[in-house]
């Protein structure tokens, strides 16, 4: 019953966006997939042409076989039986010498076009607003980046190509079939319609299977995202086999959906062969007699028959390059629904460059909702001055952290306005706003690479003695320098190796040495000691002067000699003023303050 309950809840909540994408099967998203091969449209072409190099020569081999059979070994004649080997010969060679410059070259552009699509969609992702990144999980979005694309591999290298090859030598052998014996030809063609039959409805179910198994593939890599991430609390909590429960759980409906949709791919085969092996009788039986009656030659018959099994071999090819095209569509569809995902958070067409700030920043009677019908800010009105300290306080989800993402447009206000200088940002530039304002949050995000590499992060072309700089005057370069490769040290995903304190100064020196007009500090000193949150102080007291600091902070001895202290309370501004104003007004934030002292007073030493 427990697992059950487990398997529910994930089921439902885990994966929001996991759903399967209903589109019918349309050629214009096959033309928009298509249309990532038009730069290399010159190579495209190459490669049919040496495919239709290939295709002719081997279209001609039953000719000469024919020929070989009826005025060579019939006869007698070693010499016509020597040509026809030779020429038999000669035509291989041109097969094996095409198939491998094919193969070569569909293989180059295939590469190269997933290379494109692969990032297209990333720079795509990386644009996308928050509320994108609010509804999906990770792992989910790591899938269609990655498997997703991948997924599109035989379309580009083989698919587009061989459709070309095998329409040609059907084309060629129907044209020679009807030329050799029309009745014959006929004869052979009467099992097609029970192929069509069967094969629509094989492709139906193909294309909802592969569909299935993209999206169980998606849940897979999203709970292998979000279990190594969370393994800390896993363990922490003694769920290791529940988590291996319900990991054997999606990791066994994938399997089925794989299996299933593997099944019905696979009958799509036997049966053309089945139809194949049905027409090829029929002309044996026919043609048969057709010899005796000495209406063709044995010749002949051998070089039909050679026809028709080449005939069912380009279908077969062409039956499974439909099952990869439904489940490179698959794909495709779950690709192109990101792509078609516009940022909430637009710039428009005609945004201005945002000039140098000052540091001036107003909300007008702001409104915002992350979610309709539950607001976030009701009716905020704020102004900060240039070069002000202004803190931030307030219970959890009372609008701190809503105001510090308006301020750099991570969102957009549901009404009002916020202003830097006079000037909505919602009419500048966002990377024109955003390179004048550093933040620095509590949970310190630090890329694979150097020290040095991180703090330059947010400044690429900064020296190596400004990066000293920023780390000495926020005190980071003690345990740097200390370190055995100093600023060269590499640091792994997250920087795991190094202390939240280290992790949180290094983030202070990457904000710094960016310079900024306005440096916001979201909780920025809830995970550094006593010692390092004193040097942080003393640090930011130089620092910040001339700039204009919004501090988050949940520590209120930390902003106690902030210009001004703001207390937010369900998403309002409830009290402002500096820390002795608010004291002596005995409101919310003396509340907040003595409620505080009062448990750290009461907390066990150690």
């Amino acid at each position: 019953m427990k697992e059950q309950a487990v398997r529910d809840v994930r089921e439902r909540f885990v994966y929001p966006d996991d759903r399967a994408i209903e589109k019918p099967f349309d050629w214009r998203q096959m033309r928009r997939l298509l249309g990532y091969m038009a730069p290399y449209k010159r190579d495209v072409a190459l490669a049919i042409l040496v495919a239709l190099a290939g295709t002719v020569a081997t279209l001609v081999v039953p000719l000469f076989i024919s020929r070989a059979i009826d005025h060579g070994i019939t006869v007698g004649d070693g010499a016509v039986l020597a040509r026809m080997a030779l020429y038999l010969a000669l035509c291989y060679f041109i097969w094996w010498v095409t198939a491998g410059v094919r193969i070569q070259l569909t293989n180059w552009v295939g590469q190269r076009v997933l290379r494109d699509m692969r990032e297209q969609l990333f720079r795509h992702v990386q644009y996308l607003s928050f509320n994108f990144f609010d509804q999906r999980t990770a792992g989910s979005i790591l899938v269609r980046i990655i498997n997703d694309v991948n997924a599109l591999q035989e379309l580009f290298t083989n698919g587009v190509v061989n459709v070309f090859m095998d329409v040609l030598i059907l084309t060629g052998i129907i044209a020679i079939m009807l030329s050799i014996h029309p009745g014959l030809a006929l004869a052979s063609m009467v099992v097609l319609p029970f192929m069509v039959l069967l094969s629509t409805e094989l492709r139906r179910k193909i294309r909802r299977g592969w569909r299935e198994v993209r999206i169980r593939l998606s849940r897979i890599n999203s709970h292998l995202n979000e279990a190594i991430q969370g393994m800390r609390v896993t363990q922490a909590f003694v769920q290791e086999k529940e988590n291996a429960r319900f990991f054997d759980h999606i990791n066994d409906d994938y399997r089925r959906w794989m299996n299933r949709s593997t099944k019905v791919s696979d009958l799509f085969g036997p049966v053309v062969e089945f139809t194949g092996a049905v027409g090829t009788c029929i002309v044996y039986w026919y043609g048969a007699s057709l010899v005796i009656r000495g209406q063709i030659t044995l010749g002949l018959l051998v070089a039909f028959v050679y026809y028709l099994g080449r005939f069912w071999e380009p279908i077969s090819r062409l039956g499974m390059l439909y099952n990869q095209v439904l489940q490179a569509m698959a794909s495709s569809e779950r690709i192109f629904e990101f792509m078609d995902t516009q940022p909430s958070v637009a710039q428009r067409p005609d945004a201005i460059t945002m000039p140098p700030i000052q540091g001036e920043i107003r909300f007008e009677n702001v409104y915002f909702e992350y979610k309709e019908g539950r607001p976030a800010l009701r009716g905020v009105d704020l102004h900060v001055k240039p070069g002000q300290t202004v803190a931030l306080v307030g219970a959890t989800g009372s609008g701190k952290t809503t105001i510090v993402n308006l301020i750099c447009r991570f969102y957009d206000v549901t009404s009002g306005r916020v202003t830097i200088d006079g000037i909505d940002v919602r009419d500048v530039k966002l990377d024109s706003l955003r390179r004048q304002i550093s933040i620095v949050l509590q949970d310190t995000f630090l890329f694979s690479g150097t020290i040095a590499d991180n703090i330059r992060f947010g400044r690429p072309d900064a020296t190596m003695e400004e990066v000293r700089e920023a780390c000495r005057a926020v005190g980071a370069d003690r345990f740097i320098e200390a370190m055995p490769d100093g600023y060269e040290t590499v640091v792994s995903e997250r920087g795991s190796g190094l202390s939240l304190g280290q992790r949180q100064l290094i983030s202070f020196a990457r904000a710094l040495l960016a310079d900024p007009k306005i440096l916001i500090l979201d909780e920025a000193t809830a995970s550094v000691d006593t010692e390092t949150e004193l040097h942080i102080q003393q640090a930011l007291e130089r620092l910040l002067e001339g700039r204009t600091a919004i501090v988050v902070a949940h520590r209120l001895s930390t902003i106690r000699n902030a210009d001004m202290i703001v207390v937010m309370d369900h998403g309002r501004v409830a009290e402002r003023g500096t820390h002795d104003e608010l004291m002596a007004k005995g409101g919310i934030y003396r509340s907040l303050v003595e409620a505080q002292f009062k448990f750290l007073e009461e907390r066990p030493a150690g």
